[in-house]
């Protein structure tokens, strides 16, 4: 099987940085050069937060992005435009809530399940190479993954410190892209520390490295320092998840491009730094 967007640059540019923005905070215009800026400084793939009125996944610093988003009336129409108009080395993927999918140009049910097919159809006319979407059960998962398969987009499932056994195994077989491995429970936020969950998840899920359905594992929630980049990738992940801490500098840097250019570089570099001691795969 040829490998997707997704799979490529992770495999090539491996370990991979994978950096979370809210697009349209504080507009989508500056979006666009936040995301240009976390290109040029390393960024192997990037995901956009089409934002959601109840994202419960979110903690403060991003549902604070949210808020500030949709008060400039970030709309998926407009976050489409944007997206039509940006031009990265770096595949963009979309994270966002089911309903977003849902609602999107969809006239309710369909023969097959929801109607999801136009959401898929548009992001992938604007160029994006994914979807994330936090609050989809796998096992509900059917028609997005089957739209993802028609226009050649991958569904990227998140798996949690306590997901084991029957839908360990349900997600590791429908999984396309990479597995976001949550690095601990809760919500995101930048964190001090990476968490000893992370190790035990990674541990888990090697068994599946070998196998024919083995897509690469990317580790986030709480990662914001170059050295826990580098403690995750040694620890056997093939990419580190960025949002936080990223967002923190959006609302607070007096450059934000220029800052979110340099800490992608940092967190580049601290992933290429903990790949020395990561353990071979065999």
């Amino acid at each position: 099987m040829t490998d997707s967007d997704i799979e490529r640059a992770i495999r090539e540019h491996h370990p991979a940085l994978i950096t979370y923005i809210t697009a349209g905070d504080p507009s989508l215009e500056e979006t666009k050069a936040y995301v240009e800026a976390l290109d040029r400084g390393g960024s192997d793939l990037i995901e956009l937060g089409l934002p959601f009125s109840e994202p419960i996944a979110e903690g403060p610093t991003i549902q604070a992005a949210i808020n500030r988003s949709l008060a400039a009336g970030t709309t998926p129409r407009r976050f489409f435009e944007m997206v039509d108009d940006l031009e990265t080395d770096a595949p963009l993927l979309v994270m966002t809530y089911y309903n977003m999918v849902l609602q999107y140009g969809s006239s309710g049910e369909s023969r097959d399940g929801p109607d999801v097919r136009p959401f898929v159809e548009r992001a992938a006319e604007a160029g994006l190479s994914g979807i994330i979407v936090p609050d989809l059960p796998a096992e509900e998962s059917g028609p997005l993954k089957a739209a993802c398969e028609e226009f050649g987009l991958d569904l990227v499932f998140i798996v949690a410190p306590t997901t084991a056994g029957e839908r360990l195994e349900t997600i590791m077989s429908q999984a396309s892209g990479f597995v976001y491995v949550q690095a601990r429970l809760g919500t995101t936020g930048a964190r001090a520390d990476v968490s000893g969950a992370t190790h035990e998840s990674l541990e888990r899920l090697a068994a599946y490295d070998a196998s024919a359905d083995g897509v690469p594992k990317a580790v986030g929630f709480g990662v914001s320092e170059a050295d826990h980049a580098a403690e995750i990738v040694t620890a056997g992940a093939d990419g580190v998840i960025v949002g936080s801490a990223l967002i923190d500098l959006i609302a607070d840097a007096d450059d934000p491009a220029a800052a979110l250019e340099a800490k992608a570089r940092e967190l580049k570099g601290g992933a290429e730094a903990g790949l020395a001691d990561a353990p071979t795969k065999q």
